[in-house]
């Protein structure tokens, strides 16, 4: 490695630091975490922003809903929806969600991503690099009461 190169890596590191530092590797080792704890906190981050109702597309709700009826099961599977690539320093986190009605889910989406990226960095140290949004359907309020047997009342008699 010539001069000029060392010269121009150590002004970007700030002098003699190793040029990648993570909250992650120091001299007592290296702290590993496991895809599923990402998944998890990016989970419960997603589903405490307002105007989310699921998460997880059709075929995955439909048999968490059986699974949940099981008895001795382990009850709400809080990564359904998620999906995540962790790294040793990075992780991307991508997220099938359904939106209540009558929600901005462009102002949403932006929310879901700085509380996801907000919640993973601070519990983990990774860095995650993207947080990308699906939004598979939209939950009509009408559509609970008419399935739990509340029929509206008649507009004439």
């Amino acid at each position: 490695m010539s001069q000029e190169t060392r010269t121009e890596q150590a002004g970007r590191t700030g002098g003699n630091q190793p040029a990648r530092q993570n909250k992650l590797t120091n001299e007592d080792g290296k702290i590993m975490i496991a895809e599923n704890v990402v998944q998890k906190v990016a989970g419960m981050a997603c589903r405490e922003v307002a105007g989310v109702h699921a998460m997880g597309n059709a075929g995955t709700r439909a048999f968490t809903a059986i699974r949940e009826r099981i008895p001795g099961s382990s009850g709400p599977n809080v990564s359904q929806g998620v999906g995540v690539e962790v790294g040793e320093t990075e992780a991307a986190v991508d997220l099938d969600v359904i939106v209540e009605y009558g929600v901005s889910i462009a102002d949403l989406g932006r929310n879901i991503q700085r509380n996801v990226k907000t919640a993973v960095e601070r519990m983990t140290g990774l860095n995650v690099v993207e947080v990308n949004i699906s939004v598979d359907d939209v939950h009509l309020p009408e559509a609970d009461g008419q399935r739990q047997g509340q029929q509206q009342q008649p507009r004439v008699s």
